[in-house]
């Protein structure tokens, strides 16, 4: 067996099951009576938009951002491409005219938004007395400082004018049904690209304690905003409907079925894994080695799969995003051990700002690591897990894959 193969096949797997084009259709509304504007957010949200005109038979019109680099060619909708995972000029202006294109609409006409992961960063319209400029600062404050991207939306909801269920509400008494792709655990859809269109039930409170929790020290304009009771977000809203078309489970279901087919038995540890990416590492290599020794919950060979969504505490210098992260912890962990493969990779092609989807572990890529003077222990400390794989020829890359459904491992045992 090539076991790199076999590990992309695997990854390509969980990719196709979330794509747009296979799974829109089926969760499209009726025609309204009234007008239909098609609004959206994320790094899935140009394909979800090429694919609703594919099987809309109907007039529409609207208006989508996306990462750069993610956008495909729409006849009827707008897409706008901006920044992620820090924001920009140009995500704040699509933000600014998506809420004006969905006020004045009556009760006859439909709003139909179509959110992915990315949305919170490329969909960013900061609320005054908040700057984009202090945003962008706490932006990456957070992502540095290991919060979880429930913690991070949470803030960002309550500086934003749009997220929050604020889209929604700006569009009453319009119905609003939201089409989402998740990419967080639990498939909360007020946390994926903090929900615009959706209530919110977190409050000022708590995003003030996400910023003492990590020790940031936020802007004076942010602190103003989050203890102004005029900020908090909507709790109800009675015109919104939700649809989930793809999630995490489904993309593991999909590599499990490869998996088999091709003789492995597999054990799949969930679509909701959590936790600073080198402890989740260590976890999985304690697993490895219980079914290696014959006391694990399946017998080699055999395929461990999981999901979710990890987070790094940056402390070094390097490069990398959470998967190389987790592929190099796993690889320092594994410390050599035959017969073991693994591939860590984010399911929307890009690792954190990298230009890879994650990497691929062997079991001599330590040493090979050594032999051209990588110290994989000292590469991990400066969080150089791009450095690490890009020596070794060993990243995953896809390119833009146009659906998230957040990262995605598989470990193979032979």
């Amino acid at each position: 067996m090539d076991e790199r193969k076999f590990l992309r096949a695997l990854f390509d797997a969980a990719i196709a099951a979330a794509q747009p084009a296979k799974r829109i259709a089926a969760f499209l509304p009726a025609p309204p009576k009234g007008r239909l504007i098609v609004v959206g957010a994320g790094k899935a949200s140009a394909a979800m938009a090429r694919a609703v005109e594919e099987n809309w038979t109907g007039p529409l019109a609207g208006l989508v951002v996306t990462r750069y680099g993610h956008g495909v060619a729409c006849r009827h909708i707008e897409i706008v491409e901006a920044a992620h995972p820090v924001p920009d000029d140009a995500g704040m202006a699509a933000a600014a005219r998506m809420l004006e294109s969905v006020q004045g609409l009556g009760a006859d006409d439909l709003v139909l938004a179509l959110m992915s992961g990315g949305g919170s960063a490329v969909l960013s319209n900061p609320a005054p007395p908040v700057t984009l400029a202090a945003f962008r600062a706490l932006t990456q404050a957070l992502l540095k400082s290991g919060a979880n991207i429930v913690e991070i939306n949470t803030v960002r909801k309550h500086l934003s004018t749009i997220s929050g269920g604020r889209l929604a509400a700006a569009a009453m008494p319009a119905r609003v049904l939201t089409l989402g792709i998740s990419d967080v655990p639990g498939d909360d859809p007020s946390t994926i690209g903090s929900g615009p269109t959706v209530p919110d039930p977190t409050t000022l409170a708590d995003a003030r304690a996400v910023l003492a929790k990590y020790a940031i020290e936020p802007a004076p304009e942010i602190a103003a905003r989050l203890r102004d009771p005029a900020a908090e977000t909507p709790k109800y809203l009675p015109n919104a409907a939700y649809r989930m078309i793809a999630a995490p489970l489904q993309s593991l279901d999909a590599a499990a079925a490869v998996a088999k087919a091709a003789g492995f038995a597999v054990h799949s540890l969930g679509p909701d894994l959590e936790g600073e990416a080198r402890d989740v590492a260590s976890d999985h290599a304690d697993l490895v080695r219980a079914i290696k020794a014959g006391r694990g919950p399946v017998a080699a060979p055999c395929v461990l799969l999981s999901g979710g969504e990890t987070t790094v505490t940056v402390r070094g210098h390097g490069r990398g995003g959470r998967n190389a992260e987790f592929a190099l912890a796993l690889c320092v962990a594994l410390d050599g051990l035959a017969g073991v493969w693994a591939l860590a990779g984010d399911t929307d092609g890009i690792d954190g700002t990298e230009d890879n989807a994650g990497a691929i572990v062997a079991p001599d890529s330590l040493a090979r690591a050594a032999a051209l003077g990588h110290a994989a222990h000292e590469r991990l400390a400066d969080n150089d897990g791009y450095g690490f794989f890009a020596a070794l020829e060993d990243l995953v890359t896809t390119g833009p894959t146009h659906t998230n459904v957040n990262d995605f491992r598989a470990i193979v045992i032979a």
